[in-house]
């Protein structure tokens, strides 16, 4: 398909763009395969505004008289409207853009035809590979293996082909416990604690059925995980009602009889269409200005998404409490093991690993836990808040993971190496980006539509020096420390740099920071002429001493 068929008018001139906060600009519009572009005609002050077709979200066609508006809903929670003179004008760009913004086939998406301008100092494909990250495991424990048993995704279409599992189980075992979990997704190794030697594994749910059927090889290698006379702890993200529902269709959990040195304990998070009508109504009472205070209060509760968010740290605080405190592993499924598991699992490393706190440490959990695990991107994140079809696979699953991460970065502002912008740099690319990495629904479609050889990955943009500067927390300082967030209500808030950034002005916060940030400067000015001076006086003593004995 060529996309110049798709664009009846490629350009129109006299087009008025509006933006909340930015008075209205007069320019030409052009349309490309993968481009909306505004150019203002200003001469003192030309601007451009270049949205991918990706991004947007939904669009809403107006008339008044010959003159036709445009608005454009997108992805990353923006509005913006255009005017166009010319009702044939106007339609045809309309449905221009609705069918560039909706193509099915993911090889015509833009990460297939971006070409970067910077240089490639690193390919970002090969960064975080799992030999790489295994050799930082064995370095610490030699009681696990790399597994290349799922090496032509033959065993489970949903994983990498190389997994980390307990070395005293062979491949023929995992065979056996694969076909005894839900989508072949066994139990595989998520994070060692260095500290105590605690593991926490990730799955599916058991395929026990309302026969309790069991399999002896999945007990086998749980119990592989455990130390000596210990018990281990089964986090499962649904409640108790739903895990038992489960069993009618073949599903279930893990049956005490079979599982003794194993407690089970259920921290119901929600899946699915209940996350994304959450995102919809926040979203929606964000844009509402009319507000009065009680009738914003009740329509940001009557959302739900920061009980979703509490719910979601309250099971990943449990998670580290087993393994850091109670000196315990863990495993944590859900149904699928795609979704809440991974937001479990991810965040629970972020509370007791420093490591993950760092930039590519970040970076790499994000691949390990999300991308490498089977988190199905293409699905969640094909529509956002303003999407008028309603598909059944949509979820911000992803969003709701960052937004964790951004409370727990408001607790403790400066056990992070990377700033808010990161946070938000990583929900808009996963919606809709220049790059491959977000692309397809685990490894196994990555791998089939060749992203490596044929996109660009986002950490080869990220890790440049000249972008890393702008990620960066000046208020970093390294923290060995586990870090126990706050699940209060009264301590999680409303994250404003994603949800209100298109709706207020950001003049003074940004002035805010440029004055923090020249504060913490002229503060390490002074360190060092604090440290010069010490130094200087050390000598002098150790001159005076000399001159003493002489």
């Amino acid at each position: 398909m060529e996309f110049a068929e798709l664009i009846k008018t490629p350009r129109a001139d006299n087009v008025v763009l509006h933006r909340p906060f930015y008075p209205a600009v007069e320019g030409t519009l052009c349309l490309t395969g993968h481009h909306l572009i505004f150019s203002s005609r200003r001469q003192d002050n030309a601007e451009e505004l270049w949205l991918l077709h990706s991004n947007i979200d939904s669009t809403e066609k107006r008339f008044v008289g010959s003159l036709g508006t445009i608005i454009i809903k997108c992805k990353d929670l923006r509005i913006i409207q255009l005017d166009i003179p010319g009702m044939e004008e106007c339609l045809n760009i309309a449905s221009s853009i609705e069918a560039l913004s909706t193509l099915d086939s993911v090889t015509l998406m833009y990460p297939f035809f971006y070409r970067p301008m910077f240089e490639i100092i690193e390919d970002g494909w090969r960064s975080f590979l799992p030999d790489q990250e295994f050799e930082l495991l064995s370095s610490v424990t030699d009681e696990w293996r790399l597994s290349c048993i799922n090496k032509e995704f033959s065993v489970c279409p949903s994983y990498p082909p190389v997994v980390v599992v307990p070395k005293s189980i062979d491949d023929e075992a995992l065979r056996k416990v694969a076909m005894f979990r839900h989508g072949s997704r066994f139990p595989v190794l998520s994070y060692y604690h260095k500290k105590n030697g605690m593991v926490m594994m990730r799955s599916s749910q058991p395929l026990t059925g309302t026969n309790g059927r069991r399999c002896k090889e999945d007990e086998k290698l749980i119990n592989a995980t455990l130390r000596p006379g210990k018990r281990g702890y089964i986090i499962d993200t649904r409640s108790l009602n739903v895990a038992q529902q489960a069993r009618a269709k073949g599903g279930g959990f893990e049956q005490e009889a079979h599982y003794p040195q194993w407690r089970r304990i259920h921290k119901c998070i929600e899946r699915f269409n209940i996350l994304q009508e959450s995102l919809i109504k926040l979203v929606e009472a964000c844009n509402d200005q009319s507000h009065n205070m009680d009738r914003w209060l009740s329509k940001l509760e009557a959302s739900n998404w920061l009980t979703h968010i509490k719910e979601i740290l309250t099971a990943a605080c449990l998670a580290a409490q087993c393994i850091d405190r109670e000196g315990a592993s863990v495993l944590v499924h859900g149904t699928e093991g795609t979704d809440s598991t991974l937001q479990v699992t991810s965040l629970a490393q972020i509370i007791l690993d420093p490591r993950c706190r760092t930039i590519r440490g970040f970076e790499s959990l994000v691949v390990r836990e999300w991308l490498q695990a089977g988190h199905p991107f293409q699905q969640r994140c094909a529509q956002s808040a303003y999407s008028n079809s309603k598909q059944k696979w949509e979820a911000p699953v992803f969003l709701l993971f960052l937004d964790c991460v951004w409370q727990i970065l408001r607790q403790f502002p400066c056990s992070f190496e990377f700033n808010e912008q990161f946070l938000i740099m990583l929900f808009e690319h996963a919606y809709a980006s220049q790059f491959g990495t977000f692309l397809g629904n685990n490894e196994n479609e990555r791998s089939k539509l060749k992203l490596l050889q044929k996109t660009m990955s986002l950490w080869s943009w990220v890790n440049r020096s000249e972008e890393l500067s702008k990620f960066q927390n000046p208020l970093f300082e390294a923290n060995s420390l586990v870090i126990w967030p706050s699940v209060a209500p009264q301590s999680l808030q409303l994250w404003e740099g994603v949800f209100l950034r298109w709706n207020r002005p950001s003049k003074f916060l940004d002035e805010a920071h440029e004055e923090m940030i020249s504060i913490i400067k002229y503060n390490k000015e002074l360190q060092a002429k604090v440290n010069a001076l010490r130094r200087q006086l050390a000598e002098m003593e150790t001159d005076d001493r000399m001159q003493e004995n002489l």
